[in-house]
């Protein structure tokens, strides 16, 4: 009977212990992901990571991004793979780096010049809205892609975000350029005059000179020839001649789904029709789960601006365009509370890369400012063109108030989305991110990121190495732009800097910082300064040489031909080249067709 009783009391004590370790949790501990949380993916243009008050900022106002970062978790070495933003948007898609993507340049054009090229992000290419989407998600993307449209013909959609994993799509096929806007001084004259006017010249002068020798006889000929040059010269005359008036017809353009709604676009409307849909989207699908990816036009030249806050900032148009921003997150996030989804969401904020020094009219700063970060957008592997905002926020689930000071990457959210939605990356690739669950759980207090490979185009110009053991941060630079820190910090008299040539320095040894001390990358080490200079350098050149076995041949997406513009690629509304339409006038499906009067549309956005 004495055996029986205390097998009783032990077995009851037992339960009892158990139960503790369930429900009573160690201090920063925090609760385990037992569910599919919804995830929201904000991703700004352009922001300067000292845009943003969290980050330092005491002058422009952003009370819902700093709330974000009250109530989550903060980031500040969070990394871009690509100081420009098709590069760096495709990074953040496939949690690769662009280069496996071939979304990487070998010349100057290292971003998608047009909406009709066929360079884009290849369909064998799994985007985590994929993953997301065969794990039973409903996912959504709202506002800029940049990632292509079309292959072979003007509707195959070989690249549109419908093929690549989502569901819906409300937005912007390409980018936001200054032709968008009217009275905005034209943007692609540079490209157009110098390159295609230039060719068009060469390959006419071509024919002209075969027609002569064919009709002469003076040397043999066939028509065929002369024939496919004067169409590579009609082409070519083509691609000059859309900068008359065309540029903003065939490359502003705003879609639903498949759909051309707005061709050009009406940018007076545009803010408070991608707020509409983000809205929406959560208002829809609030059973869940869903993804949706908000990626705003904000804070990309050139900076259009609701009159509700033009000469509202005290840093001008781009301040105004900041804070604008930061009141679209906020309604964002106000959707997310409203249908009582805040402890199931997972919502994400960060930049694409860091702002646009060179970016101005006249003396005006139009571009965004990096805090202590030595240069900007374009600028290789310089801080202030890949340090950008990071914030986390998931009540219950993350911590609160938090500062993470660990070396992440945009590619991160690849493989954390992925896990959080019980889906497997895949296995016949490398996969560069890492997740970060936890590390911002705090169950591991150092990132998984030991090297970061800083690209310019295809190439390498400078190497992170995280000493984990010692808490140094190493950079090495290999090849650097030449830019004037002063004024505008314009890059050998170009709009944005090269990653190769006369416009860049190549350095032997490499450049040395150690990041951990001197952040602002102002004063490079030496042998003479640093004792562990060598062994630093030799151990960032092995992981270059694994990293770059790690590499496979893959047909370039940004190439000459592929980032040419061809007519027969064109997505056009109406008859092409006069391609019109307006579809939110047209009729009312776009106000109505979730079953709201235009006055609750009004609502939604005011």
């Amino acid at each position: 009977m004495q055996h029986l009783t205390g097998y009783c009391l032990f077995r009851t004590s037992l339960i009892i212990l158990l139960v503790l370790c369930l429900f009573l949790r160690p201090p920063g501990s925090h609760a385990s992901v037992s569910h599919k949380p919804n995830i929201v993916l904000i991703l700004a243009d352009d922001l300067g990571i000292g845009d943003v008050g969290c980050y330092g900022n005491d002058t422009i106002r952003t009370p819902n991004i700093d709330r974000l970062a009250k109530e989550g978790v903060k980031l500040t070495q969070h990394i871009a793979a690509a100081p420009v933003c098709t590069p760096s948007r495709a990074a953040f898609l496939t949690g690769r780096y662009p280069i496996r993507s071939g979304m990487d340049a070998t010349d100057d054009n290292r971003v998608l010049l047009w909406t009709g090229v066929s360079g884009g992000l290849p369909p064998n290419e799994t985007t985590f809205a994929k993953i997301l989407q065969q794990q039973g998600y409903i996912t959504g993307l709202i506002g800029k892609w940049h990632q292509g449209v079309n292959c072979e013909s003007c509707n195959d959609h070989c690249h549109h975000p419908l093929k690549h994993g989502f569901d819906y799509f409300y937005g912007i096929p390409f980018s936001l350029i200054n032709e968008c806007e009217k009275n905005q001084p034209p943007e692609k004259n540079r490209i157009l005059i110098t390159k295609y006017w230039l060719y068009t010249q060469i390959i006419g002068l071509a024919v002209l000179t075969l027609a002569i020798a064919k009709l002469t006889g003076l040397v043999s000929v066939t028509w065929k020839i002369v024939t496919c040059f004067s169409l590579f010269g009609l082409l070519f005359f083509a691609s000059w001649f859309s900068s008359y008036g065309f540029v903003r017809y065939w490359d502003c353009i705003m879609m639903r789904n498949h759909e051309i709604v707005e061709q050009p676009m009406i940018v007076e409307r545009t803010t408070s029709l991608m707020l509409r849909e983000a809205v929406s989207f959560i208002e829809r699908n609030k059973h869940g789960p869903f993804l949706l990816f908000v990626s705003f036009l904000h804070v990309h030249t050139p900076l259009i601006t609701t009159e509700m806050f033009l000469g509202k900032s005290r840093h001008g148009l781009y301040g105004d365009n900041v804070e604008e921003m930061d009141w679209m997150v906020g309604r964002v996030l106000d959707a997310i509370d409203k249908e009582g989804l805040k402890n199931t969401t997972l919502t994400y904020f960060a930049s694409d890369h860091g702002g646009f020094l060179e970016a101005q009219e006249g003396k005006v700063q139009l571009g965004g400012w990096n805090g202590i970060y030595k240069g900007g957008k374009g600028m290789g592997g310089w801080e202030g063109g890949i340090r950008v905002p990071g914030i986390f926020r998931w009540p219950g689930v993350l911590p609160a108030d938090a500062v993470i000071e660990e070396p992440t990457s945009l590619m991160d959210i690849y493989p954390t989305v992925a896990y959080l939605a019980g889906g497997i990356v895949p296995q016949d690739r490398v996969i560069d991110g890492r997740n970060l669950m936890p590390l911002l759980q705090g169950s591991i207090q150092h990132s998984e990121h030991e090297f970061m490979f800083h690209y310019c185009g295809v190439y390498l110009h400078a190497v992170r190495w995280h000493q984990k053991d010692s808490g140094a941060l190493w950079k090495a630079h290999y090849v650097t732009p030449i830019f004037h820190p002063e004024g505008a910090g314009a890059c050998y008299g170009r709009g944005i800097c090269p990653c190769f040539g006369e416009g860049v320095t190549h350095h032997d040894p490499p450049l040395l910082f150690d990041l951990s001390r001197d952040p602002s990358e102002a004063k490079p080490l030496s042998p003479a300064t640093e004792p562990l200079f060598d062994s630093v350098i030799s151990r960032i050149e092995s992981a270059v040489k694994e990293h770059r076995r790690t590499l496979t041949p893959v047909p370039e997406q940004l190439s000459a031909y592929n980032n040419m513009w061809k007519p027969w690629l064109q997505p056009c509304c109406g008859t092409f080249p006069f391609c019109w339409c307006d579809k939110e006038d047209d009729n009312d499906r776009a106000l109505f067709n979730h079953g709201k009067t235009r006055e609750e549309v009004k609502e939604l956005v005011t």
